[in-house]
């Protein structure tokens, strides 16, 4: 008779406890984040093209692990610690051209295999390293690196052959001086002194000759580093002597870049001369194992002194070395549009114009080794050079590509050293933004004619040349600037063929054969798996992992946000993603999620790297906000103009499209202007300062999260591109930093900052604090964390962080 009635309070009781799963709490999102799954990553095919390995970490061990798949058996399967061992091999292994042989290097030696027999030789065991092998001399020798000089050794006889003599400068013979001040200053006591000295010294002798053998007798390790020194040094003694070779000192400079021709007669190499004595930040810590405060030496800030280069190009026919010279590249003595905001400076630049700084990629040699391409950046980013070297014309320079960017050169592809290369002995293919987009483009080296293989309003994210160089592979964003997908684009016609379809991100590793790709793929609301799937148009990719989501995160719907566009008050469109709210809140409040780097992208249609901020924004729309995060001025994904729309005014831009986004919704949802608020980490933390500072009246609460608040403070290598240096350009970091604009802080400021962050340093964190004191601000609060770096690691400090973040909300925004 009480069947029913226990039978129905258990199933309200287990309804109760489903529903209390599936609720969201700051809590449960920021806890270790192997709660939401595991998902695989780091994807790498083995060299024979049958095995895709890859790390994943289905059972929540500490650290993942290495698993494989075959391609007749998808099942996955964890390595051996011997698959690890080849893997790490296998990931360097250098094929001559038709890939009947390949070399590597291992544990400091190079090896030889031959693909048919499947024999490796071992080509140096030696106890200094070697690496770096590839091919030359038309593919009859090995070359390799050897204690920052060039070796080959001969395929068929198995010789040596040393090809540089690069040498520092020589040191003084301190202690040859030092024996001799003595002996001078001795006199007869000292003669007497030296004798005792020599018979302690014979008896010191003994006594350490006994030593070292009974060390030797007791220890095999020292046995086998004692082998393997003296074969080293007959190794040594074997090779051609240095003086047959003309020596080249590089004096007190880094060697970088040794490079040689395919058919080994030119040898290149860039010297670099470091700063001296470069001011370095300290980051404290202040929580140690010690009990004592210690330092951590950090970076140099923004217009710092920066490392000067030279290149040369050593002719082993002639022995003869060639210092490449910049003074015949076009525009080299260019000044930047900027300069014109300071009459004295343009004045002074104008009447002594110079050669602007320059840093050299390495050569990229034709085939057959009679040309090359050298990359060639100004110091200032605002050109790239791709000039050809001929060696047939006495080696001049020529200018085959010039890329000039007011603001600073960038892109898809377009990074140093980045995408580019030879499809034959006439063609370099290269990628560029000249069109407002990074596209893809060849160049006849010969008729300097130039032919762009895609165009649009879109952007060609990464490009493979296939193995018989009749196609690229290449990923793109056409479909949508929200997704990724693979096409094989035909070089003779430029047809394109999509291969991938699933909506969403498509990261794909190609085989070695070219005919499978290991795609991790993910959507909005699904984080990354694994699938398998044919190189060919009209295939289907196969699931290969199920770990991604667990049993627990699967229990709560996560929200799919709409990618949504609006229009600036500048007329630009501006990509955003938007959570709406079931049951909105009475007073309608709304909270904008700014994404961090500046150059990074977050209104997109797959798993966000801001996972934890994905998670907040739903419990944030379901506690009745709406949630926005938008692709601002600055972000990626749009072309040249979007990434350079914050061009020397950090907060300028990339802040109105904010303060457009709360127009847009005010608009479209009626959420109430007085209730909105904001909150981001790094760039996403200082443009909620600039929101609270400077546009006080749209922003009633902010959360800015290791934010910069003085980009004099930053790195070199990012703020110089945005705001050139301080002291050429103050204009740009006055109107851009934060901390000249305090005293307009009328809402709600919460600022978290890790205090060993060595990124964006505490340092900025301590100066706006003192600002705002001293401006008598009394509505902010500072919350540091002593053990915490830029990206925090321990979900307590996530927690602590976010609790406050959403206390302030609940508290300024619902009232």
């Amino acid at each position: 008779m009480m069947r029913k009635p226990i039978l129905a309070f258990f199933l309200l009781a287990l309804f109760a406890t489903a529903n209390a799963q599936t609720k969201l709490t700051v809590e449960k999102i920021m806890r270790d984040p192997k709660w939401i799954g595991t998902s695989p990553s780091n994807l790498q095919w083995g060299n024979d093209g049958q095995l895709l390995y890859f790390n994943w970490n289905p059972g929540k061990a500490p650290a993942d692990s290495l698993y494989y798949i075959t391609i007749s058996n998808h099942t996955p399967v964890k390595a051996s610690l011997q698959q690890v061992q080849d893997l790490n091999t296998t990931g360097n292994f250098i094929y001559n051209q038709n890939r009947s042989c390949y070399i590597f290097s291992k544990d400091g030696d190079i090896f030889y295999t031959d693909v048919k027999s499947g024999k490796t030789k071992r080509i140096t065991q030696t106890t200094d390293a070697e690496s770096n092998p590839q091919f030359s001399f038309n593919e009859t020798k090995i070359i390799y690196t050897r204690s920052q000089n060039l070796f080959a050794w001969d395929i068929a006889s198995g010789e040596t052959l040393q090809l540089t003599n690069l040498k520092a400068g020589d040191a003084v013979p301190v202690a040859a001086t030092a024996a001799r001040g003595g002996g001078n200053g001795a006199g007869r006591g000292g003669n007497r002194d030296g004798g005792a000295a020599a018979t302690t010294q014979a008896n010191s002798n003994a006594q350490e000759d006994w030593m070292k053998n009974d060390q030797l007798q007791y220890f095999e390790i020292l046995r086998t580093r004692k082998a393997n020194r003296e074969s080293g040094d007959a190794y040594n003694k074997s090779l051609p002597k240095t003086k047959e070779i003309r020596s080249i000192n590089i004096e007190d400079k880094i060697l970088q870049g040794l490079t040689i021709s395919p058919d080994g007669r030119f040898i290149s190499y860039r010297l670099t001369k470091a700063v001296a004595n470069p001011k370095n930040t300290i980051v404290p810590s202040y929580v140690t194992e010690s009990g004592f405060t210690t330092d951590i030496n950090g970076r140099t800030k923004v217009g710092a002194a920066q490392p000067t280069s030279e290149f040369f190009i050593y002719d082993r026919t002639r022995d003869t070395v060639i210092a490449i010279k910049t003074d015949s590249i076009p525009g080299i003595k260019d000044l930047p549009d900027y300069v014109k905001d300071y009459p004295k400076q343009l004045e002074q630049r104008s009447k002594n114009p110079v050669n602007r700084p320059v840093t050299f990629g390495n050569l990229l040699w034709s085939p057959k080794g009679g040309t090359a391409v050298a990359e060639i950046r100004s110091r200032d980013n605002k050109d790239r050079w791709l000039m050809l070297w001929d060696t047939a014309n006495g080696g001049k320079l020529e200018l085959l590509d010039r890329q000039r960017d007011e603001a600073w050169i960038g892109g898809p592809g377009v990074g140093f050293g980045a995408n580019m290369g030879w499809i034959d002995d006439n063609t370099f293919w290269f990628q560029s933004e000249a069109s407002g987009y990074s596209h893809l483009y060849t160049i006849n080296v010969n008729t300097k004619e130039r032919k762009a293989l895609t165009s649009g309003k879109y952007e060609v994210q990464d490009a493979h040349l296939s193995r018989d160089k009749k196609y690229f592979y290449i990923s793109t964003n056409e479909v949508h600037p929200g997704e990724q997908q693979w096409y094989r684009l035909t070089i003779a016609d430029s047809k394109q063929e999509r291969i991938t379809t699933m909506t969403g991100a498509n990261q794909v590793s190609l085989s070695p054969d070219e005919k499978y790709l290991g795609v991790l793929y993910s959507y909005s609301n699904k984080p990354w798996e694994l699938y398998l799937q044919e190189n060919k148009a009209g295939s289907k990719a196969e699931q290969v992992t199920t770990k991604a989501q667990s049993d627990e995160f699967k229990s709560y719907t996560w929200r799919d946000p709409e990618v949504i566009t609006f229009t600036a008050s500048d007329g630009a469109t501006v990509y955003a993603r938007i959570y709406k709210p079931a049951n909105p809140h009475p007073n309608k409040p709304a909270v904008l999620f700014v994404h961090g780097a500046g150059y990074l992208q977050n209104a997109h249609k797959w798993w966000s790297s801001y996972f934890r901020e994905y998670m907040f924004n739903n419990m944030l729309a379901d506690e009745g906000y709406y949630v926005m995060d938008i692709d601002y001025r600055g972000s990626a994904g749009y072309g040249r103009n979007w990434r350079t729309g914050i061009y020397r005014y950090m907060g300028g831009k990339d802040l109105d499209d904010h303060v457009d986004a709360v127009n847009y919704l005010v608009k479209t949802y009626g959420v109430n202007p007085q209730h909105i608020g904001l909150y981001g980490g790094s760039y996403g933390g200082f443009i909620s300062l600039m929101a609270l500072f400077t546009k006080p009246d749209v922003f009633a609460a902010g959360a800015a999260l290791r934010p910069v608040t003085n980009w004099a403070n930053y790195n070199h290598g990012y703020t110089s591109n945005i705001l050139n240096e301080p002291y050429n350009d103050s204009i740009a970091y006055r109107r851009s930093s934060p901390l000249y604009f305090a005293e307009g802080l009328k809402g709600h400021l919460l600022i978290c900052h890790g205090m060993m962050d060595v990124n964006v340093h505490f340092q900025d964190a301590v100066e706006v604090t003192q600002r705002l004191i001293e401006l008598g601000k009394d509505n902010w609060q500072l919350a540091p964390y002593p053990m915490e770096d830029h990206g925090f690691i321990e979900p307590s400090s996530w927690t602590d962080e976010y609790k406050r973040i959403h206390n302030l909300f609940e508290t300024v925004l619902k009232k």
